[in-house]
């Protein structure tokens, strides 16, 4: 039986989605592929008409949970100023939702400490997903040149992946909330002033 183009490409984003929740809510080797795609109710020869192997699901995994996660931190908010759009990123951000539900959420918290020991096609997937988010969201950030808003970035985004993975870390809920907390009251202090 052949199928339509548009099925083909319904069962690809099927996959790529399903992969992008499972990388970020369990790890790169968390889960196997015969496992995905049983879940799934596809076969297991099936993944690969869509991809060439693991390394390339989890190099565009990671830029469609990039996207993802970028929509979610922006879209269904009725800031106006740059100031007030970036504190609703934070506040959003460094939630108690987002930390509990790392598979939905920011693949820079999730997943950084594993890029490193990725294949080089991966860790530049990672790299090109990273400066996507960084262009639509440092045009928000202070800064007089286009050099000081990605510095700006940088710090923002690398504090508050680093205070996320922390914060799913800690076993203490107090502590958790504690630590929530002080970043967004810093990073909106820092970034947010008119």
């Amino acid at each position: 039986m052949r199928y339509s183009q548009e099925h083909k490409l319904e069962t690809r984003r099927r996959i790529l989605y399903e992969a992008s929740r499972r990388f970020r809510g369990q790890g790169s080797e968390g889960f196997s592929i015969a496992d995905l795609m049983h879940d799934l109710k596809l076969t297991h020869g099936g993944f690969y008409r869509h991809f060439n192997s693991k390394e390339q699901l989890f190099a565009e995994a990671l830029a469609s949970a990039m996207q993802e996660s970028h929509a979610k931190l922006t879209t269904g908010s009725d800031a106006k100023a740059p100031a007030a759009q970036l504190r609703v990123i934070i506040e959003r951000y460094l939630s108690p939702r987002h930390w509990a539900n790392p598979a939905e959420g920011c693949p820079l918290a999730a997943l950084a400490s594993e890029i490193p020991r990725q294949p080089r096609a991966v860790r530049a997937a990672f790299d090109q997903a990273l400066k996507t988010y960084m262009d639509e969201i440092e045009r928000l950030l202070p800064g007089k040149t286009r050099r000081e808003r990605q510095r700006n970035f940088f710090v923002l985004f690398s504090g508050m992946a680093g205070t996320l993975s922390l914060a799913r870390a800690v076993s203490e809920e107090q502590t958790r909330a504690r630590l929530l907390h002080a970043a967004k009251e810093f990073y909106i202090q820092a970034f947010c002033q008119d």
